[in-house]
């Protein structure tokens, strides 16, 4: 690499790695924890590539972006946050931000991505201003995690915010599938046109679809649950797309099974799939992101606090005892599971016995997406893989993807295995048909906690 790299982040750590990953690189840095410095270097015209946190000391990067697009227009900025929601991509994105990526970020990942910036920079050194006149915009979105499906999630939405393409977005119920549709148009091109979410009943009799365009106005048409569509309603929707009129609107569809499985089963009409997939956007159920829980927590929490509710937090075991369980209702359950413990909880904090209270009187219910009992493990990790990488778009996924996809399945394996032998390692190796020593160096390495525990079997 060949250039000069800004860098703004008020964790020396990060200053200290990235200084010296890019500087063998061969590039020249400039490092500082404050966002007055950097925006001094970029009036000074010093720079080739901005990489900036959000969260500074002395204000919010993601601000900056628009005084450096006037100040020095085509000068990539990359975006580095902890802020692991929805709304800091699409904020990213809306700032006209190069490239956004979360903390803690792939040290490779990044450096690929500078090395792309330095290189739009060199062929693009001028670059149109746009107008950055801002509409309303909720104050946030319960979309919130941190693992690396939901990272991925944020950064195709924000690629097809606006765009025109139709858009299928899948998974189980209670993911949050039509929150997704509704952040897609709320902060897209079309955000102060309508957005409709057409039912099999607005599109029952031949007049349906004219009566739902008229309604949209050019906006958004969202078809909820496309494969419960007879297949009548499914050609009206058909004819709709194929339409001629001046102002399409735009057409987003959600559905609980795999788009290609129900049009393979017959549940979706061939021309409607390919019509509506022209992006794909796969939902991740709960239990696929456990890592998120404690955050989905803490926003919940919050948001029952603003409205109204006793201030409460969860102890370490009842929080422990929500990640180690199914969610089948995925982040819907979650709320309105933590509603319901606001409200019922004795004292401020809400107890393990409390939280396996609850959890103990909610439904059970077969996922959607799972396959049944039936299905071999690996025709569930290729589809898991697929969308893994169709989150990535036209890119491919960081190097050393084979060692993340192994760690991936080594550590639920083991937890699980411990946790059947309840914590007795000796058994738990001759489970797994492995070593004692090397289990007990697994489990230091991959930072599993063991605890002695009723056996599973």
């Amino acid at each position: 690499m060949d250039g000069t790299v800004l860098v703004a982040d008020d964790d020396r750590t990060i200053r200290t790695v990235l200084t010296q990953a890019l500087t063998r690189a061969g590039c020249k840095v400039h490092a500082t924890s404050s966002l007055t410095t950097l925006m001094r270097w970029v009036s000074e015209g010093k720079g080739d590539v901005v990489i900036s946190d959000v969260m500074m000391p002395d204000g919010n990067g993601l601000e900056m972006l628009p005084k450096i697009a006037v100040d020095r227009p085509g000068l990539p900025v990359i975006v580095i946050s902890a802020q692991n929601t929805i709304m800091t991509a699409i904020q990213a994105a809306e700032a006209e931000a190069y490239d956004y990526l979360p903390k803690p970020f792939d040290l490779p990942d990044l450096m690929k991505r500078t090395a792309r910036a330095l290189e739009h920079r060199r062929r693009t050194p001028q670059a149109l201003s746009q107008d950055t006149g801002e509409a309303e915009r909720p104050d946030e979105l319960p979309l919130v995690g941190r693992t690396a499906g939901m990272q991925a999630l944020y950064r195709l939405v924000a690629r097809v915010m606006n765009t025109d393409l139709a858009v299928m977005i899948s998974g189980e119920s209670g993911t949050g599938k039509s929150l997704i549709a509704k952040a897609i148009h709320d902060f897209s091109d079309r955000r102060n046109l309508p957005f409709v979410t057409a039912s099999a009943s607005d599109l029952l009799d031949l007049e349906g679809p004219a009566r739902v365009l008229a309604k949209a106005k050019g906006g958004t048409i969202l078809f909820d649950e496309i494969s419960d569509l007879d297949h009548e309603i499914q050609a009206r929707i058909v004819r709709m797309m194929d339409g001629q009129a001046d102002s399409l609107p735009r057409f987003m569809a959600t559905c609980q099974t795999d788009p290609g499985r129900a049009m393979e089963d017959g549940k979706v009409r061939q021309d409607l799939y390919y019509r509506l997939c022209g992006a794909t956007i796969h939902v991740p159920a709960l239990r696929e992101r456990v890592d998120d829980i404690p955050l989905l927590v803490e926003h919940f929490l919050q948001r029952t606090e603003r409205d109204g509710a006793p201030k409460r937090h969860l102890a370490a075991d009842a929080l422990e005892t929500m990640r180690t369980y199914s969610w089948p209702g995925n982040v819907r359950q979650l709320e309105n599971a933590i509603r319901r413990l606001v409200l019922t909880a004795r004292i401020d904090e809400i107890s393990k016995s409390e939280v396996e209270a609850v959890l103990g009187s909610q439904p059970e219910a077969e996922p959607v997406l799972g396959g049944g009992d039936t299905e071999k493990l690996s025709n569930s990790v290729a589809r898991h893989l697929r969308r893994y990488f169709d989150l990535h778009g036209n890119m491919l996924p960081p190097d050393g993807l084979y060692a993340r996809i192994l760690h991936e399945m080594e550590v639920p394996l083991i937890e699980i295995a411990l946790e059947a032998t309840g914590g007795n390692q000796a058994k738990c190796a001759d489970l797994l048909g492995i070593n004692r020593n090397t289990l007990r160096k697994k489990i230091t390495d991959l930072d599993i906690r063991v605890t002695r525990r009723r056996k599973l079997m």
